[in-house]
Parts: structure tokens; C-alpha cells; sequence
């Protein structure tokens, strides 16, 4: 069943804030909780991810029906790259080396601050990528 597609854009969007956030400050423990978010939505889709629960009980109603819709697998295999960059990065926060933390998490941010501002999916894409070489290969 596909997506409203303003769901991961959301998710996008506040991935984007915590992420910031976690940069500015250099909290291990939020980037932890960034970390359960990606895994939830890596594990579930992303309609199961903190995120997109939020989108579904309290911005959906808000908004009008939907008019876009994707498939959930790409944004599910987003989740999934954004949970290894996020793990990275809470690897060097909390054990080190900094520069891993800040490397890992500026790359998340990178890739969520594209699909929030203009709704480029970079794990989305690389999923697309992936398939058609596994088409062309098999």
C-alpha cells in the first residue's frame, strides 16, 4: 500500500531540528533517541517511526486528503541508511573519535535537510539505484 508523501517529508523535517540540534551540542543521548527513530522506521516503515506516528495522529487531520503517494520501500530503506550514519555517529559521540560523531551526523543532517527543503530522498534514490543494477545484473 503506498505513502502519503508528505509523511517522510515531515519526518525529514524533524529529523533535520534534532539532528542540528544534536550537532550544536554534541548530545549523545539525543542522537541515541535519533537512532531509535531511524531503527523503528528501518524495522516498521516509516509510518511506524516516532516521527511518523506524530504525522499520522496529530498533522495529517490538519491537513487536506492527500494527493501524492510513493511506495513505502524506499523510504524504508532510507530509514535504514539514516539508522547506519546515526549509529556512526553516536559510536564517535559517546566512544570517539569526535570527528567521526560529527562526520556521521552531518551526513544524516545533509541527507534529511534534502528531503525536507525540497523533497530530495537520497536513500530513496539509492534504493531506486540499487534495484535497477540488480535487475540489469540478474
Amino acid at each position: 500500500m503506498d505513502i502519503d508523501v508528505r509523511g517522510p517529508r515531515f519526518g525529514a523535517a524533524v529529523t533535520t531540528v534534532v539532528l542540528a540540534v544534536v550537532l550544536i551540542t554534541g548530545s549523545a543521548w539525543l542522537l541515541a533517541w535519533q537512532t531509535l527513530a531511524f531503527a523503528l522506521g528501518a524495522a516498521g516503515g516509516v509510518g511506524r517511526s516516532p516521527y511518523g506516528v506524530l504525522f499520522r495522529r496529530v498533522v495529517r487531520p490538519r491537513l487536506g486528503p492527500p494527493t501524492a503517494f510513493e511506495a513505502p520501500e524506499p523510504p524504508r530503506f532510507a530509514q535504514a541508511v539514516g539508522l547506519v550514519f546515526a549509529a556512526l555517529g553516536l559510536v564517535g559521540y559517546a566512544l570517539g573519535p569526535e570527528w567521526l560523531g560529527l562526520a556521521a551526523t552531518g551526513a544524516a543532517l545533509a541527507a534529511a535537510f534534502l528531503n525536507a527543503v525540497f523533497g530530495y530522498c537520497l536513500g530513496c534514490e539509492m534504493y531506486l539505484l540499487i534495484r535497477r543494477l540488480a535487475v540489469r545484473a540478474g
